[in-house]
């Protein structure tokens, strides 16, 4: 498993968190196609992040799957706008931190094999059992 993070984007935490709801279990190359159409902000620096975290880990894209990826709230940049009879409103630009985790794809034949190898490990371990009593 590898990661990437990406810290204090310009962008709003709920808005990109639309986003990665969205291809979180997805192959990270289908993700980066997906992505790469997706006319959001939001999906150019995940799309970033997830191209980070496989290359950080040494993958291909083809071969990993994104497990997750989380969006924090970063600093909030607050800034004031003049208003009517000399008083001001406060405009909050909220920053936002990108976290991509990526692994290796699990094929549904492996994870047959591991349900198939704990379940004789039991049945072994309660035949063993009845043999002792």
């Amino acid at each position: 498993m590898s990661r990437a993070l990406i810290k204090y984007i310009r962008l709003s935490p709920t808005k990109a968190r639309l986003i990665a709801r969205e291809i979180q279990g997805m192959n990270a190359e289908l993700a980066l196609a997906t992505l790469k159409f997706t006319p959001n902000r939001g999906a150019r620096y995940i799309a970033n992040a997830i191209s980070s975290a496989v290359a950080n880990g040494g993958f291909e894209a083809n071969e990993v799957v994104v497990s997750s990826c989380r969006i924090d709230a970063g600093a909030v940049l607050k800034r004031f706008r003049p208003r009517a009879r000399g008083s001001a409103s406060r405009i909050r630009k909220p920053t936002a931190h990108i976290l991509v985790e990526v692994s290796k794809e699990v094929k549904k034949e492996d994870k047959k094999d591991v349900k198939d190898e704990k379940k004789a490990k039991t049945t072994t371990k309660k035949v063993a059992k009845k043999k002792e009593e």
